[in-house]
């Protein structure tokens, strides 16, 4: 890994093996990191961030201003997000085997006593899964028929930087586990998003034109996603 510095702005440089040079600013602090093929020097990669300066430095500021949620205890009358609307949870201490309800404002979480922090955490998650699991098929049916595209296969994971991923080859879509805590419309974008990188890797203007043909209002939702209270996990995709 090499880094170059513009100014106060480091940037984390990591070549692969890959067509074209990808230029990311992750929360919570704005960090920026290029990936760039092999054959490319350090000069051109520096000539290019250096094109990209303004961009990078509204992103930053974006994300400064952006709100965060705290970290969180998994307490009675907390605050989580489920597909955009802000829910109470509710933790009900019963000696069965754990599960979680959803009520009009209300997420009960009801689970064994002196269930440690951890382990609340763990069967929330599984119940966001469950979920998306539930949500996420028919979309995807609904946008491969619009898109005249088909995937093979789709799973829900935890990750780091990305809200979606899509391995061309094996066309098989993978979707954030916190995208449970956005609204459809954004779980759409996602869906979308992916589907079309089946018919162009990268995000350049075929990949644009083709967002643009299918979901003529993606950049409003893509803004909506990045607008709306993220956790460590998120990324701004």
């Amino acid at each position: 890994m090499n880094q170059l510095e513009l100014g106060n702005i480091v940037i984390d440089v990591e070549h692969k093996d890959i067509k074209n040079i990808h230029l990311s600013v992750y929360p919570p602090n704005g960090k920026v990191r290029i990936s760039a093929p092999f054959r490319m020097d350090l000069d051109t990669i520096r000539v290019f961030a250096i094109s990209k300066l303004q961009w990078i430095k509204k992103q930053q500021e974006t994300i400064k201003k952006q709100a965060r949620e705290t970290p969180r205890e998994y307490l009675t009358r907390e605050s989580h997000y489920f597909l955009g609307e802000r829910y109470l949870l509710k933790i009900t201490e019963f000696e069965a085997s754990p599960r979680v309800i959803l009520k009009k404002k209300e997420i009960e979480l009801i689970v064994r006593p002196d269930t440690l922090l951890e382990k609340r955490k763990e069967i929330l998650e599984e119940w966001y899964r469950g979920e998306l699991k539930k949500l996420v098929p028919p979309l995807i049916e609904k946008w491969e028929q619009k898109i005249g595209v088909r995937s093979e296969e789709f799973g829900i994971k935890k990750m780091r930087t990305k809200w979606g991923t899509c391995n061309q080859k094996a066309r098989r879509i993978w979707l954030n586990l916190e995208l449970g805590k956005k609204p459809v419309e954004c779980i759409e974008y996602i869906i979308v998003h992916e589907l079309v990188h089946l018919l162009e890797r990268s995000h350049k203007d075929k990949f644009i034109s083709l967002m643009d043909e299918h979901m003529p209002k993606w950049r409003f939702y893509r803004d909506e996603l990045n607008r709306l209270p993220f956790s460590h996990l998120d990324w701004r995709y």
